[in-house]
């Protein structure tokens, strides 16, 4: 995969290449851009789909011992990811993460022109339900984000609703699970990486104010949540869209947390009938493009 030099380190991405309007898509906690594997088929014949392996514990090479990889500092990273690739007027589309809001607060959203929120984390809902409180918990014992993502090497726990089994109404192919999670099981660098940004959250009075400057984002949004959601409440997803200024909001049926996932149908025809309504022609990179890659 191509690879671009951070302040925190490097980041690796997929890339479709092309000259069509950039779609960077983001995942969440353990995952990589393969969440989006049965989303960007139906987008890459007309747009460029962009997807970088954030440093949320799927990442293969760890970041620099004194990276800030709070949720604050892994938003800088995705803004200066889009500078270091110039990519402009692109359509940000996040799952389970929540850090475009910080994005969004800290005023690094200018090359930023539509935000696609689908079920992540909002307002004081860090760490998300009872996966992220279980997971925060283990991250503060001496070994135990080792201890948590080795029993996730038994099949039968991933389902446990403490672990992912309300991520997702219908499990995770097996080996996609498995390369998520294996820098975790093999890397104490990875681990620490990623303990980093569990226990990187800031107080929850700044939580909700970074919700709060949503409202200063005049572009098209859309907030794609999901109705059975048991780890991002749905009525957040309606209260998001109430403080965006130009938003759409529908709740997609039959899904848990992760939309790509369990409605990658539904998630690929809302997101190509948003791009189509709001016009991405201008949505294209100036600068350099990856060698075209198959997520």
């Amino acid at each position: 995969m191509p690879q671009v030099e951070l302040s925190a380190g490097p980041l690796t991405y997929l890339d479709t290449g092309g000259d069509g309007p950039v779609v960077v898509l983001l995942h969440g906690v353990a995952m990589d851009g393969s969440l989006w594997r049965n989303v960007v088929p139906a987008l890459r014949e007309d747009h460029r789909c962009v997807l970088p392996t954030l440093p949320l514990g799927a990442h293969r090479t760890p970041m620099r011992e004194d990276a800030d990889l709070s949720v604050l500092g892994v938003a800088r990273l995705v803004a200066e990811f889009l500078d270091a690739l110039d990519l402009r007027d692109v359509t940000l589309v996040l799952s389970d993460w929540g850090g475009a809001q910080a994005l969004v607060a800290d005023g690094r959203d200018e090359r930023i022109g539509r935000l696609v929120l689908t079920s992540c984390e909002a307002f004081d809902n860090y760490p998300p339900g009872l996966p992220g409180r279980n997971l925060h918990a283990a991250a503060r014992l001496p070994g135990g984000t080792a201890a948590a993502f080795a029993l996730l090497r038994l099949r039968a726990a991933r389902r446990l609703p403490m672990t992912w089994g309300w991520m997702t109404r219908r499990p995770v192919p097996a080996e996609v699970m498995d390369a998520w999670f294996r820098p975790l099981w093999t890397s104490a660098a990875i681990r620490r990486d990623l303990r980093r940004y569990v226990l990187g959250v800031p107080p929850r009075e700044e939580l909700l104010r970074w919700s709060e400057e949503l409202r200063r984002f005049d572009r098209p949004a859309l907030v794609l949540w999901a109705a059975e959601d048991r780890v991002m409440p749905p009525e957040h997803g309606r209260r998001l869209a109430s403080i965006l200024p130009r938003c759409t909001h529908e709740e997609i049926p039959d899904a848990y947390t992760l939309l790509p996932e369990d409605r990658p149908d539904a998630v690929a025809a809302r997101l190509r009938a948003f791009l189509e309504a709001t016009g991405t022609d201008a949505g294209r990179a100036d600068g350099a493009g990856g060698a075209a890659e198959q997520p």
